[in-house]
């Protein structure tokens, strides 16, 4: 059997017999590698030189790249342009017409309208107020915000539910905030009224929003409600980002926790606190709707921020849309001027 031949194929060799000694390999089937040569001048394939592309190949491919970049940008660029650009166009005319509510233009008055807006009886109250909401409320949130981030930038059994619950009122929009905190502040339905007058804390209802103090901080402490998470999760990625190394350098040598902090966190957590400073400032200083539900300006015009005053002029009493645009114009400005010296401050170093 082992003379047949397999169909398609060469016939096994059959086995040796015992004691035999083993077959001979015939040198004429035996296959010698062969030594590769490299010459040491020949370059690596991965440096030969490229073809050169034809110089309106590649201009052709740079347009074509710039078409598709401006066909991205586009939808961005257009939101721009109807929802700021053109506002600002147009209440840059307004702040130079006599514009009534009702009547509409009447003619330049350029100088007129700034001059009757910074006379204003409330322009200077307005500021005062504004800017003192801003410091506190800006001090008080991130100095919040950036305990929480470091309470909870561990890893814990309970650290996502802490860091959900302190999330949830960011999703609240301001106005239902307001209107919540609203009822929690009316003497007639608020629980923390009725359970201080249970404990026997209090005879009578307290008044949260009767006094400019008591109203001040009481919509205070609605917006820290209302951003600590959103600002805690602004600090918590800056601190998640950096090097878990430093720290442990800095404990081997000998550094305490207030050391490390003030050291290594904090320069460290820098751009994360520049940018959520610049949030904090801008968005205290354009504040309206918290004291629109809460106060309406009271009492007696004591929390009337500058974009309420503007509200004011545009559609209560006054109805002079000129003179509410010249101070919307004011407003920008000194918000230009603000965030420029805020981002000379507040940037890191080059190096």
């Amino acid at each position: 059997k082992y003379k047949e031949k397999a169909k398609g194929g060469v016939a096994p060799r059959p086995p040796p017999r015992p004691g035999a000694a083993a077959p001979v390999q015939s040198t004429s089937t035996r296959r010698t590698p062969v030594a590769t040569v490299t010459t040491p001048d020949a370059p690596p394939a991965t440096d030969r030189p490229r073809p050169r592309v034809p110089a309106a190949r590649r201009s052709r491919r740079v347009r074509e790249r710039r078409r598709l970049g401006a066909l991205y940008a586009s939808p961005t660029a257009l939101f721009l342009l109807v929802f700021f650009v053109v506002p600002v166009v147009l209440v840059l005319r307004m702040s130079a017409s006599d514009w009534s509510l009702f009547v509409g233009d009447r003619g330049v008055n350029f100088p007129t309208n700034f001059g009757e807006a910074v006379d204003d009886r409330l322009f200077w109250p307005a500021i005062r107020f504004t800017l003192t909401y801003t410091a506190i409320t800006t001090v008080i949130l991130l100095g919040l915000a950036l305990g929480l981030a470091l309470v909870v930038q561990e890893s814990g059994r309970w650290t996502a539910f802490v860091r959900t619950s302190f999330l949830v009122p960011s999703a609240l929009g301001l106005a239902s905030a307001s209107l919540l905190f609203y009822a929690l502040y009316s003497p007639q339905s608020s629980p923390i009224s009725a359970f201080l007058e249970w404990a026997g804390i209090i005879d009578t209802p307290v008044s949260f929003l009767g006094t400019p103090g008591a109203a001040l901080w009481s919509t205070v402490a609605l917006v820290v409600w209302r951003f600590a998470g959103f600002y805690m999760l602004l600090l918590l990625v800056g601190l998640q980002a950096i090097p878990g190394d430093v720290f442990e350098a800095a404990r081997m040598d000998g550094a305490n926790r207030w050391q490390t902090f003030r050291s290594i966190t904090l320069p460290l957590l820098k751009p994360s606190l520049a940018l959520s400073t610049i949030l904090c400032v801008t968005g205290s200083l354009l504040a309206f709707d918290q004291f629109y539900v809460l106060t309406k300006g009271g009492p007696d015009n004591s929390t009337v921020t500058i974009v309420q005053l503007v509200y004011t002029m545009a559609f209560q009493g006054q109805n002079d849309l000129g003179r509410a645009a010249a101070l919307s114009i004011i407003v920008l400005g000194g918000l230009l001027v603000l965030n420029a010296l805020q981002f000379l401050g507040l940037r890191g170093d080059r190096d």
